[in-house]
């Protein structure tokens, strides 16, 4: 009697140990992913509330910050558009992904076609998400970067105006999730300049309407140049104040895109459950920034609201790029093999067109997940960023790469005997010409107009001691070893990522 008791007793406690163990996985199968919204702002280098600037009104993305996580070394891996959203969509440097410059018009290059397989939107698209792109996408071709849906914009300035369109996918009753790609055309500069500035030489609108007007809905925040902050890598120049005080206007009203956005999300009912990650595709559109690979260049604002994390406002000092970006979220989505870096699954490539071009195996991505990170303000293992520049517009060929560590960083000029060449509208602007016009031996932030234009074949240089990087260490007998050192490891990262370039090391 006792035996069997005690055996009805065995029965109903693994039943209802079964029970719970069914109930647990079955909330685990059906537990919602997350939204995700990856917004992409177009040049904008992290001057912003969050990150210390007393001047420039950034209060959305400094709330963001303040419920989630801001990285402080975040990087491009190129300062060129096309290239780098190639990167941010695939996980793969553009030097193996063939997005080697701009896509649009006669500059003509485009992501090999192999890259479907792992790339973001594909992948999303292959894990039941719902995809959906607004604004700038400026990669091809369309089956590498495939979305279920293309909202239009209303207005290319009128950033905050788009997120009305957005409404729909935030409100559709599904139970599936969704991931929209909205990328601003903002800060970008635009074809407009400020004639009523008194200077002969005028500044660049950057997507602004004209001195006076506003977009509709739009309070525009105007700042005064003398009291904008200059950073060191630029000329301290009223031309060139002028044209920050427009970029600081151009952030301004794309940070109230932002701010709709999060609205947008809270009416329907979505904010909660929703990642939001806010970056650039590179620095600001000056000289000294843009289509370089010095820090001004690369170095973005990294803003992430994760939902569920319990510690909020993380300053994190993780060395992350915008290789880890498809990574991360194929990691939040549940797609990401984190120990082979690669997707679980890689999906099958369309037949390929006659004469286009597959690419090499890509099988993995060059960057990793930083999900584990949110939480962490001192990080271990991220200490170290590579770069990749090619092209920008087709008529400027100047491969550069760079290894950046903690400390000193490399830049190898693989074409350095040419003269470094202008993207159009950086050579136009007046916070370049307005230097360039007094001669050769003028000054451009700390250096010379003649040195800016003709570079050496590596620079080195000590960040930590020389964050404006006027100070090459290449030449120095004292800093042979280190400049040896980190002629290796650039070797290395550049075979690990299959970079065509590798093969200048041996001649020219």
């Amino acid at each position: 009697m006792k035996k069997t008791l005690s055996n009805l007793i065995n029965i109903k406690l693994f039943s209802l140990l079964t029970l719970v163990c069914l109930a647990v996985f079955s909330s685990t199968l059906s537990a919602k992913k997350p939204n995700i919204i990856l917004f992409v702002t177009d040049d904008q280098s992290p001057i912003a509330g969050c990150y210390g600037s007393p001047v420039i009104q950034t209060p959305y993305l400094d709330q963001l910050a303040a419920e989630g996580t801001r990285f402080t070394h975040a990087f491009a891996t190129t300062a060129s558009c096309s290239a780098s959203r190639s990167v941010i969509l695939t996980g793969i440097h553009n030097h193996a992904n063939g997005q080697y410059g701009h896509t649009h018009h006669f500059h003509k290059f485009e992501t090999f076609a192999k890259c479907a397989a792992l790339s973001l939107p594909n992948q999303l698209r292959a894990l039941g998400y719902r995809t959906a792109q607004m604004g700038k996408l400026h990669v091809a071709p369309e089956k590498v970067y495939q979305f279920d849906q293309y909202i239009r914009q209303p207005n290319g300035h009128n950033t905050p105006s788009w997120i009305e369109k957005c409404k729909p996918l935030f409100n559709e009753e599904t139970d599936k999730p969704f991931f929209l790609y909205f990328a601003t055309h903002d800060p970008h500069r635009s074809g407009g300049v400020d004639k009523t500035a008194p200077e002969k030489l005028k500044p660049n609108l950057f997507g602004n309407p004209p001195v006076g007007k506003s977009y509709q809905g739009i309070k525009e925040t105007v700042y005064d140049p003398a009291k904008i902050i200059v950073p060191d890598f630029l000329p301290d120049t009223m031309e060139c104040r002028r044209e920050i005080a427009q970029y600081y206007q151009s952030c301004t009203r794309t940070d109230q895109a932002l701010g709709r956005m999060i609205e947008a999300l809270k009416e329907a009912k979505q904010y909660e459950n929703t990642m939001i990650i806010f970056t650039a595709d590179h620095g600001m559109a000056f000289p000294g920034a843009k289509t370089t690979v010095y820090e001004a260049g690369l170095h973005v604002p990294f803003v992430v609201r994760m939902p569920g994390l319990k510690k909020r406002g993380v300053v994190c000092d993780a060395m992350i790029s915008h290789t880890d970006i498809t990574p991360t979220i194929l990691d939040v989505a549940g797609g990401l093999d984190e120990a082979k870096r690669a997707p679980k699954k890689l999906l099958p490539v369309e037949k390929l067109g006659r004469g286009e071009n597959p690419g090499g195996k890509l099988k993995n991505y060059h960057g990793r997940s930083w999900v584990s990170l949110l939480e962490t303000e001192k990080t271990q293992g991220w200490n170290e960023i590579l770069g990749s520049h090619t092209f920008h517009e087709i008529q400027m060929y100047y491969p550069m790469r760079t290894v950046r560590g903690r400390r000193y960083k490399l830049i190898w000029n693989i074409a350095s005997p040419l003269p470094y060449p202008f993207a159009s509208d950086l050579w136009v602007a007046s916070s370049w010409q307005a230097q360039y016009q007094k001669g050769q031996k003028a000054l451009y932030g700390k250096r010379s107009v003649s040195s800016y234009i003709q570079r050496p074949r590596f620079e080195l240089f000590d960040i930590q001691k020389d964050p404006s990087e006027s100070n090459n260490l290449a030449s120095d007998p004292a800093f042979a070893e280190k400049l040896e050192e980190r002629k290796q490891r650039l070797k290395l990262l550049q075979k690990q990522t299959d970079d065509p370039w590798i093969m200048k090391w041996e001649y020219e």
